[in-house]
């Protein structure tokens, strides 16, 4: 893979398969580090992923807890779209995400799929 591509990470799960939202997350990271741009966008139930507090409770054997992965990968300049139908189908609100998540209609999480150079789901 060439640097400086735009690489998308799809979640659509969330501590039911922590495994997968760590090591999703992890790699999402390394990409960056990797001189991509990189955005995750969290679908269904993958919104619980960016509800305050949630990350804590999210950890996968011999890896970095959820919490500090999501807090490295906003301050490295990641980006995290979440779906705001799928917010409001957790009964959640934008005021109820992490600081820096972006809420994001289908249309512009759409949009940002279609502009990926590729895109990785877990």
């Amino acid at each position: 893979m060439s640097e400086g591509q735009k690489l998308v990470y799809i979640f659509t799960a969330a501590g039911d398969r922590a495994e997968d939202a760590v090591t999703g997350f992890t790699l999402a990271t390394v990409s960056l580090s990797m001189s991509h741009e990189v955005t995750i966008i969290l679908l269904g139930y993958g919104t619980l992923l960016a509800k305050k507090g949630y990350a804590e409770t999210v950890h996968a054997p011999e890896r970095q807890p959820l919490k500090t992965l999501l807090t490295d990968f906003l301050a490295s300049g990641g980006r995290v779209l979440c779906c705001v139908p799928c917010i409001k189908g957790r009964k959640l609100d934008s005021g109820d995400l992490v600081e820096g998540v972006e809420p994001r209609t289908a249309l512009n999480v759409s949009e940002e799929i279609a502009a990926a150079d590729k895109v990785i789901s877990f």
